[in-house]
C-alpha cells in the first residue's frame, strides 16, 4: 500500500537542472543522422532501458534517444544513444 502512495512522488530526473533534455528520436531523424555519420544504429553509444532518464521518457529497447546538452562552443550539442536491455 505504501509503495502505491509514493508512486506519485517519485523523483523526475529530467526536472533537475543538471540533467540534459532526453527525447526519443523519430525514424525520419534517425535515418538522416545515420546517413550523415555513415554508421549503423548498433554502432551508436548505448543507454540502458533502466536508466532513470530512459524510464522517464518511456524509451524501449531499440529506440534511439537524443540528448541535447548546452555547449559553450556550439551552443547546443546533441548526443545519440541506442537503448539496450
Amino acid at each position: 500500500m505504501k509503495e502505491k502512495e509514493n508512486k506519485g512522488r517519485e523523483f523526475n530526473p529530467l526536472g533537475h537542472k543538471m540533467v540534459p533534455k532526453h527525447e526519443i528520436i523519430d525514424e525520419t531523424e534517425l535515418k538522416k543522422t545515420l546517413s550523415e555519420y555513415n554508421i549503423e544504429k548498433e554502432q551508436m553509444p548505448k543507454i540502458r532501458v533502466t536508466d532513470p532518464a530512459a524510464v522517464q521518457i518511456q524509451a524501449k529497447v531499440g529506440d534511439v534517444v537524443g540528448i541535447t546538452r548546452d555547449s559553450q562552443t556550439a551552443g547546443k550539442a546533441i548526443f545519440y544513444r541506442l537503448v539496450i536491455a
